[in-house]
C-alpha cells in the first residue's frame, strides 16, 4: 500500500508539470496532446522513481533510456499534434475562453501538488510507524534471544565440574545464535557421574527452549534414580505431548569408579571407546512414544582409554560440494587422538549446518 501511494505521490507531482507547461503555452495545447503530456510526466516520473529504488547506484542503468525516450516521445508529439496558432488580438470571447483555461491549469497544479504532497506525506508517517514498530519488535527479540543465550550457557555449560578419575573435554559450536545440542555433566548422591548429551530436532530459540525443558526434567529425574535406562524412559514420559511435532536423541553414561560405564541410548549416535564405535541396542528417540522402555550396557575403560560422545553435526557436515564429512573421517581422527575441540574444528572447517558437540571422557586413574 506504501509503494503504490508513493508512486501516486510523484505522479500527481510531476504530472503537474505538464498544466505548468500549458500555462507557460497561453493554453494553446489541444486538449488530446494537453492529455498525452501530462500522462508522459506523470509516468515517466514514476519510472524514474521505480528505478532509483531498485536499481539503486545503478539507477542510471535505466533512467538514461527513460530520459532519451521521453524526449523521443514530447517531440514525436509536437510534430504529431502542434500547438494552436498565436493570438496576436484577442477579442471578448477568446479572451474569457484564455482566462478559464489558465483557471483551470492553475487550480490542477494546485490540486496536483496538494494530492501528490499528501500521498508523501501518509507514506512518511505509515513508514516511519512501521520503522519504530520494527525497532521495537527487533529490540523484542534480542532481548529474547539474550534470554535464550543466557538459559543455553546453563544448558550448556562452559565449566565441566570435576569428575574423579576421569578428563572431561566439551566443545559446543551451535550453527545459529542458539541450537538445539545439549549436554550435561551430573555428579550423583552416590558419587557417581552422569554424562548426558543430546539433540533436539529443529534449530533457533524453538529448539533451544525445548533443550531447556529436557535439561531440566533430566535434572529432576536424576534425583530419583541413577539408573540411565530409567533417566531416560522417565524423560521420555515427560516430555511425550510437549515437543510439537519433533523429538530428541539422547545418549547418557553413568561414569564410575575403576573406568565402569552404563550407557543407555535413546536414538543418539553411538559413542567411540578408542576411535571404535560402541555397539548398541537400537531405540526411539525421546517424544514419540511414552511407553517405550530402554536398555543398559555395561563396559569397562581401562586407565587411558577414551570415550567419545558428538552429534550428528559432526559426521553430517557439508563442504559446497554437498560432500559430507562422514563416520570414516570421524573415526580415522579418533583413531589418531585429536581432541574433542579438533574433531569439532574439522567438522566446522568442512562445512558446518548444524549444531556440533563433542564430548571426550578419558579415563586417567
Amino acid at each position: 500500500m506504501s509503494s503504490v501511494v508513493f508512486l501516486l505521490g510523484v505522479f500527481f507531482i510531476f504530472a503537474g508539470l505538464g498544466f505548468a507547461g500549458d500555462i507557460m503555452d497561453m493554453g494553446r495545447q489541444p486538449p488530446l496532446r494537453f492529455a498525452i503530456a501530462v500522462m508522459i510526466f506523470g509516468l515517466f516520473a514514476v519510472g524514474y522513481t521505480v528505478s532509483g529504488i531498485t536499481l539503486r547506484a545503478k539507477f542510471w542503468i535505466a533512467c538514461l533510456p527513460l530520459f532519451v525516450l521521453q524526449f523521443v516521445c514530447n517531440v514525436l508529439l509536437a510534430n504529431w499534434i502542434p500547438d494552436g496558432p498565436h493570438l496576436d488580438h484577442l477579442n471578448a470571447a477568446e479572451t474569457g475562453r484564455l482566462q478559464g483555461r489558465l483557471i483551470f491549469d492553475g487550480l490542477f497544479v494546485i490540486g496536483c501538488i496538494c494530492l501528490g504532497y499528501t500521498g508523501l506525506v501518509y507514506v512518511s508517517v505509515t513508514e516511519g510507524r512501521r520503522h519504530l514498530r520494527s525497532k521495537m519488535e527487533k529490540a523484542a527479540l534480542e532481548r529474547e534471544m539474550a534470554a535464550a543465550r543466557e538459559v543455553q550457557r546453563v544448558m550448556v555449560p562452559e565449566d565441566l565440574p570435576h569428575v574423579e578419575g576421569y578428563s572431561v573435554e566439551s566443545v559446543y559450536l551451535p550453527a545459529a545464535e542458539v541450537g538445539g545440542d545439549f549436554f550435561q555433566i551430573i555428579p550423583l548422591k552416590s558419587g557417581r557421574t552422569l554424562s548426558v548429551i543430546g539433540d533436539v530436532s529443529g534449530k533457533g530459540l524453538s529448539a533451544a527452549m525445548i533443550v531447556s525443558m529436557i535439561v531440566g526434567t533430566l535434572r529432576a529425574v536424576s534425583d530419583y534414580t541413577e539408573e540411565p535406562a530409567e533417566i531416560l524412559a522417565g524423560l521420555n514420559r515427560r516430555i511425550c505431548g510437549r515437543i510439537h511435532d519433533g523429538f530428541a536423541t539422547c545418549l547418557i553414561v553413568r561414569l564410575e569408579d575403576h573406568g565402569a560405564l552404563t550407557l543407555a541410548n535413546a536414538g543418539h549416535l553411538p559413542p567411540y571407546l578408542n576411535g571404535v564405535e560402541i555397539p548398541l541396542p537400537g531405540s526411539f528417540p525421546l517424544g514419540l512414544d511414552e511407553s517405550v522402555q530402554y536398555d543398559q550396557t555395561k563396559l569397562e575403560m581401562a586407565v587411558n582409554d577414551v570415550a567419545v560422545f558428538l552429534t550428528d553435526g559432526v559426521p553430517e557436515a557439508q563442504n559446497d560440494k554437498r560432500e559430507l564429512l562422514g563416520f570414516a573421517s570421524v573415526e580415522s581422527m579418533l583413531h589418531a587422538g585429536s581432541t574433542a575441540r579438533a574433531v569439532a574444528e574439522a567438522a566446522q572447517h568442512h562445512g558446518q549446518n548444524d549444531d556440533i558437540t563433542v564430548l571426550r571422557v578419558a579415563r586417567v586413574a
